[in-house]
């Protein structure tokens, strides 16, 4: 399923996903292509809810150990799920009720990933570097959710 992807690592993932609807390889592929794109990363990847225990579970990712469940309202992941809002921290040490799965991690951004009104989870992006992420990486990841949505059944 063809878009018009405006950056190079968005025209990249869409021709990476073309005609696999299989969701943990192209979780799994978006992640590989998210860290090998960005600068100064320290993690990417994704949570996913599960519906059973009602938690954000680690999904598909590159990077440092991480998390294993954040629950729905807790953490900038928990609370990009909750509220279904972009959460871009310039330094998530003062972000309220931060989880610290990684020490190293200072800045970090997070995209809710919905399809069909059916909340899937969100990307998590995190960086060492304290405000890392740019309006234009946020509008850059929002497509990249969009664009990947569009391959996940």
């Amino acid at each position: 399923m063809a878009t018009t992807a405006t950056s190079l690592m968005n025209q990249q993932l869409d021709a990476l996903l073309f005609d696999e609807t299989n969701m943990i390889a192209n979780l799994a592929n978006a992640s590989a292509l998210l860290n090998s794109t960005y600068d100064d990363l320290n993690w990417a990847g994704f949570y996913l809810y599960n519906d059973q225990t009602q938690t954000l579970d680690l999904g598909p990712f590159q990077g440092k150990v991480a998390c294993m469940h954040i629950q729905p309202g807790s953490g900038v992941v928990g609370t990009a799920y909750a509220t279904q809002a972009n959460q871009r921290v310039k330094d998530v040490h003062a972000f309220p009720g931060h989880i610290a799965c990684d020490s190293a991690s200072n800045s970090e951004i997070v995209i809710p990933i919905t399809k069909n009104g059916r909340k899937i989870g969100v990307l998590d992006v995190d960086s060492p570097s304290l405000d890392r992420f740019t309006a234009e990486n946020e509008a850059e990841l929002t497509e990249f959710v969009a664009i990947l949505t569009q391959h996940l059944d």
